[in-house]
């Protein structure tokens, strides 16, 4: 008779826990995100802009601290900044930032630092900002720049006091600063408190000729450049300033009764169909003109026939009114032309370009996605030089994401997601014959092609530097 006693299991087991000396990181994907912002030659420009900050030659400098900074934000692993403390702790973490533990930053010192950048340091970062965005047109050379004006609300509103926080169209208490986008990036920003509207004050007028002046001297003379955004920047005056820059525009529109009454009386036969894969729009052609304009724009007023598949119901139907001067004879339309995109001065392409706003709103999501958006100060400047940091961080990191990990991690992936698959990878940093070497897994390094990527990292396209 056999025995039915349970055979010893063949597998390994662990029997306990014990410290190592080896120098371990669980980040080893950030070592390369570390070389690449070396390698950009941002420091250049924070050290010119932010040095003067440093008043002795004690502790580290300001390009030391926007450094560490910018790695901690990229690395996500934590949004409060007592978790500087615990890296400070971490020899593995300090060996992937190519630094030694004591010369990382505490959280009192990140405190300090931002608590030392005055409002015209600020206004550099911002600046900065604005050079990145020069820096990826350069790469990418777009026929066409499609700028993109939104408010983002901040919810603020379990977060401490703080100054500035005010109640917002969202009904949270928070902040709502104004964001223009381009592609996966934000190029420029004011963060305001949460009770201003999107078109406060001349904050929108100035943003936008400072941009296309610096698109005009800095990339390209000629390029066309459209500006798309709702019905919150409804506005002659803005409409006017859009004209005497040259560009063309794509703007949400209010729909007033008379408006509703002339559409609601134009016959069936002058309505007409764009289809655009699964999403179909019923539209018609107007030219409009509010009492106190100037001169007749073109305006395409346009309603979804299908959401999702689903056929919506003639008075279910979200009615959406676009006003624009693409289209009219203004000079705008000559250079579309002549870029190959002739196809948005007709009714279908101004419809397709206008609703592709709905990418440019991801990329606010993606942007929460890859820092909370509670700020951490209680102070409106300390914060607003965090913000400034915040966007820094995220424009390099989708410039990362392009200029070195596509191969492996599509561009489109949100921060949460890159982190997970690229940066969370187990690493041994060693020291061999002189040199000092990161080693991971044969697993780790085939399935996200390291040997390849680190090279990508270590010649990225550098940032021009001004005169």
């Amino acid at each position: 008779m056999k025995s039915t006693a349970a055979t010893p299991s063949t597998h390994p087991h662990i029997h306990g826990i014990e410290v190592t000396g080896d120098t371990l990181t669980n980040r080893a994907g950030l070592a390369l995100f570390a070389r690449y912002l070396d390698g950009t030659g941002v420091s250049w420009f924070l050290q010119r802009w932010l040095g003067p900050l440093r008043k002795s030659g004690k502790g580290l400098s300001a390009v030391e601290c926007m450094r560490q900074v910018l790695l901690f934000m990229v690395d996500g692993t934590s949004r409060h900044l007592s978790y500087f403390d615990d890296l400070k702790a971490d020899e593995g973490y300090a060996a992937t930032l190519e630094r030694r533990s004591e010369d990382l930053l505490s959280s009192h010192s990140v405190k300090r630092f931002f608590g030392a950048i005055s409002w015209g340091r600020i206004w550099l970062l911002r600046k900065l900002l604005q050079e990145l965005f020069v820096w990826r047109l350069k790469i990418d050379k777009p026929p066409v720049v499609v700028l993109d004006l939104d408010v983002m609300v901040m919810d603020n509103d379990e977060a401490q006091a703080r100054e500035g926080v005010s109640a917002t169209y969202k009904k949270v208490k928070g902040f709502a600063p104004l964001q223009m986008v381009w592609g996966r990036i934000v190029v420029d920003a004011v963060l305001r408190a949460g009770h201003h509207h999107s078109n406060h004050k001349d904050t929108t007028e100035k943003m936008v000729s400072h941009v296309v002046g610096k698109i005009r001297r800095r990339y390209s003379g000629t390029v066309p450049i459209v500006i798309r955004q709702d019905a919150g920047y409804f506005d002659q005056k803005l409409f006017e300033l859009f004209e005497s820059l040259g560009v063309g525009y794509l703007s949400g529109g209010k729909l007033y009764t008379d408006i509703k009454e002339r559409v609601r009386g134009t016959p069936t036969d002058d309505w007409q169909t764009y289809q655009n894969g699964r999403q179909e729009w019923s539209y018609l052609e107007l030219g409009d003109r509010r009492k106190s304009w100037r001169r007749f724009r073109r305006a395409v007023f346009c309603r979804p026939v299908y959401e999702d598949r689903q056929r919506l119901l003639e008075f279910a139907r979200p009615d959406t009114i676009i006003y624009t001067n693409i289209g009219i004879g203004d000079p705008v339309d000559d250079a579309l032309v002549a870029a190959g995109y002739a196809h948005l001065l007709t009714s279908a392409g101004i419809i397709e370009c206008y609703h592709d706003r709905g990418f440019d709103e991801l990329v606010h999501r993606a942007f929460k996605d890859f820092l909370d958006e509670r700020l951490p100060f209680k102070g409106f400047r300390q914060n607003t030089a965090f913000y400034y940091t915040a966007l820094l961080a995220f424009a390099l990191f989708e410039s990362f994401k392009a200029d070195v990990t596509d191969p492996v991690v599509p561009t489109t992936a949100y921060a949460t997601t890159f982190r997970r698959r690229f940066l969370d990878v187990a690493g041994k940093i060693v020291r061999h014959a002189g040199k000092v070497v990161l080693k991971v897994t044969r697993a780790a390094l085939e399935a996200l092609k390291l040997d390849e990527l680190w090279q990508r990292c270590s010649s990225p396209p550098p940032i021009p530097r001004l005169a």
